[in-house]
């Protein structure tokens, strides 16, 4: 009787601890954000192309909150000013509203599809493809590719291609 107790508790506590471990799903929706670097590397025009870095240097900082539906699917608004520095000064010079959709692709991989309204005049598109880097418990850095098309404000349509870095939390 003794052995036969002693098989049942055995039993029953290493189902609990399987079960603990093989519950720990996470509750959708989850919210989660951001915050980053954004160096835009090169921008392509109908008036000719333009380089960061080469006569002035342009800095973005995003921040955004991410509201993920599913592990899957979510939605993201990015708020990124953007400071521009040029024959010794800088100054804010844009300020960007971006909200989009998140696509989780797996292994560590995300599209971000979003829309672009600048304080500049301008709008568009911007495809991001990121990947997170380096993955703790309750952060991880993470690398990004966007690649704005933006139109509007009297000027040319043009295409570019950042790299952004950062934290996600």
């Amino acid at each position: 009787m003794n052995k036969f107790c002693l098989v049942l508790f055995t039993t029953g506590l290493i189902t609990a601890t399987g079960s603990a471990q093989t519950t720990s799903r996470q509750n959708y929706p989850k919210i989660t954000g951001h915050v980053g670097i954004l160096h835009p590397i090169v921008t392509f025009s109908s008036a000719g192309t333009e380089s960061n870095f080469d006569q002035h240097y342009v800095v973005g900082m995003p921040t955004g909150i991410n509201i993920w539906k599913s592990d899957k699917i979510g939605f993201s608004a990015e708020f990124v000013p953007t400071i521009r520095a040029e024959n010794g000064t800088s100054k804010m010079s844009n300020f960007l509203f971006h909200p989009g959709v998140l696509v989780a692709l797996g292994k560590g991989w995300t599209f971000a599809g979003r829309a672009a309204f600048e304080t500049s005049g301008r709008y568009g598109l911007t495809p991001v493809l990121s990947k997170m880097v380096i993955r703790g418990k309750s952060s991880g850095l993470f690398a990004a590719l966007p690649l704005p098309l933006r139109v509007g404000n009297e000027r040319p349509a043009s295409f570019g291609i950042g790299f952004q870095f950062g934290i996600a939390f």
